[in-house]
């Protein structure tokens, strides 16, 4: 369990009411990673959504070829920043984690048990449309940052 004041300090946790933050902070345990530690793999079990509350994670998706899986391409997405989710496939079906994140500073994050964190959108539809809109922000921000990558590799 973490501080409900630590969320207090993000823009992210702006709209929940202060028992909201209490029973989210109750879901939260605060982690640290060194640079160039793997935070989450893609491909793996969606258990825990992670927010970044100091340092850098960069965010990488690896294609990998169906037919030779020894053909593989690394391709960088986007920096996260402090006050940023990242692991948001933990509250979207299927559940796995769609790209690897990576610790690109010292880092401190926020892991929420993301199974406590579903079942609490399905016992408070208010707490559920607040935690909604926020991930589909995050994703909105991922697709723009994919987007200038794809722009970049076609100059």
């Amino acid at each position: 369990m973490i501080s409900p004041e630590l969320l207090r300090r993000y823009p992210f946790f702006v709209d929940f009411t202060p028992d909201h933050l209490n029973t989210l902070a109750m879901l939260a345990e605060e982690q640290t990673y060194v640079k160039d530690e793997v935070i989450l793999r893609a491909g793996l079990p969606a258990d825990t959504l992670y927010f970044l509350i100091e340092g850098g994670v960069d965010l990488h998706y690896e294609v990998i070829d169906e037919l030779n899986p020894e053909l593989r391409k690394d391709f960088f997405i986007s920096e996260m920043n402090p006050g940023e989710p990242f692991g948001i496939s933990a509250l979207l079906e299927p559940y796995r984690y769609g790209g690897t994140v990576y610790a690109n500073n010292p880092s401190r994050v926020l892991k929420f048990d993301a199974g406590g964190v579903r079942a609490l959108c399905e016992l408070d539809s208010k707490i559920c449309s607040i935690m909604m809109r926020r991930i589909a922000q995050a994703m909105m921000s991922r697709l723009r940052d994919t987007r200038v990558q794809l722009a970049a590799a076609r100059v």
